[in-house]
């Protein structure tokens, strides 16, 4: 019988969601001794840790928006002269997205997860604003300007526009490109150390939450992770049969039936990653060539997460704007399809969830302190929020061998669960989603 959790991984550390749950446990009863003592410099310290925690964040947000959307339309370039086979993969990765995206919209919309439970003062104006407005919020007055206020839309303007342009110039931007590579490894890396900060992080938020705002919060944190757990079934157990059926007329009983293992595997691990091999194999078994589906699955592993890069993001997002008290305006919605689009390339490789709500909230000039709340309860959603990821990732060459007519009907239907998939193997829970 497998394990679900464990306190320690097979290196004999402690994995990063266990972390992450102490930090949360033990910021709740700090927070609620310095509520009921009134340790007024417990408050004081509790809000320092999350502050300084939230002010980290920030400082990166510009420089990894730059580098990495840069390198992510640099890597476009290829496809120019791809097959069919690459072109169709990415757009089948867009339309499944979309629908994604919509489904964690809908449900933000319908749940109002963070309404009635303000707690973060931004002191800001109410926005105001037409479409005119949001193309000219595109362009800035100079680039310093636009890294030094932190304007992550017009950053994410001018690294598309760089990208573009790098890739029209061609060899001659290659020392540009490598020198933009070689930030962004730079970036990424301390972007993991602040991701394994995050459950002190997660203490001083969480604990300063608890020690100064309504019970209210915890009901809309709750209202949050149900939200998220039924958009992603939703988007799992609807979303994907449906396209499948309309897509292709097969049965879906079958693609469920051969790649439950992956999802399974993908579940306990909580990484697509660790779960890529058992997803090759199934989409194999399902009849899809091995030349396509080797090119297929390990660039779904890294860049196809409508759980973690579509349903989360979009749900957060509403959430952090309702308990700042923010209303979004019809633009900030379509930043959100957009960051849910195309945040996946932006951030393969790194912690999916995490750094697109640093995304998010970083294109939707939204609160950052919010994130504390939601980087608490993380944990707690990313077993199906993988096993969405590893679902849709399976889809997609399914799809896509089916449309090009080189899935093997037979092989499909014949196929079955290969018992032999390690559906039982723990991988520490810090591997990439």
């Amino acid at each position: 019988m497998p394990r679900f959790s464990a306190v320690v991984d097979d290196h004999g550390k402690m994995p990063y969601w266990v972390r992450v749950v102490l930090g949360l446990v033990l910021g709740v009863v700090l927070g609620c001794m310095a509520r009921y003592a009134e340790l007024d410099w417990l408050v004081a310290t509790l809000g320092k840790i999350g502050s300084l925690f939230v002010q980290l964040l920030k400082l990166v947000v510009p420089p990894f928006l730059f580098t990495a959307i840069v390198a992510s339309t640099v890597a476009l370039r290829g496809l120019a002269n791809a097959a069919r086979l690459a072109i169709s993969t990415l757009l089948w990765f867009c339309v499944t997205a979309l629908l994604a995206v919509g489904i964690g919209i809908g449900l933000g919309l319908l749940s109002a997860p963070g309404r009635g439970a303000t707690v973060i003062d931004t002191g800001q104006e109410p926005r105001q604003g037409s479409w005119l407005d949001f193309l000219t919020g595109l362009i800035p007055a100079n680039v310093i300007e636009a890294f030094a206020q932190g304007s992550t839309l017009q950053i994410v303007s001018l690294a598309v526009v760089t990208g573009a342009a790098a890739v029209a110039v061609g060899d001659r931007a290659q020392p540009f490109l490598s020198l933009n590579q070689a930030a962004f490894e730079i970036v990424q890396k301390v972007l993991w150390w602040l991701i394994w900060l995050s459950p002190l992080g997660t203490l001083g938020l969480i604990g300063h939450v608890t020690a100064t705002v309504s019970p209210h919060v915890i009901e809309s944190l709750g209202r949050y992770a149900v939200a998220v757990n039924v958009g992603s079934a939703i988007v799992l157990f609807i979303v994907y049969p449906v396209v499948l059926v309309a897509a292709t007329r097969l049965n879906p009983l079958r693609f469920f039936h051969v790649t439950w293992p992956a999802m399974w595997h993908a579940f306990i691990s909580r990484s697509s990653v660790a779960a890529m091999p058992v997803t090759l194999r199934a989409v194999e078994r399902l009849g899809v060539p091995r030349d396509y589906a080797s090119f297929a699955v390990p660039l779904g592993a890294t860049t196809k997460m409508d759980g973690c890069a579509a349903i989360s993001p979009a749900i957060s997002a509403i959430f952090i704007a309702q308990v700042s008290d923010i209303e979004l305006r019809p633009s900030d919605y379509l930043l959100i399809v957009f960051v849910s689009v195309v945040g996946s390339v932006a951030t393969a490789g790194l912690n999916g969830a995490v750094v697109m709500l640093t995304l998010t909230a970083g294109v939707l000039d939204l609160p950052f302190a919010a994130l504390g709340l939601l980087l608490a309860v993380d944990p707690l959603l990313d077993m199906v929020r993988t096993a969405t990821n590893v679902g849709g990732q399976a889809l997609v060459p399914t799809v896509v061998a089916v449309r090009a007519g080189i899935l093997d009907a037979s092989a499909y239907e014949s196929a079955a669960a290969d018992p032999l998939a390690p559906t039982s193997t723990i991988v520490s829970s810090h591997a990439v989603r």
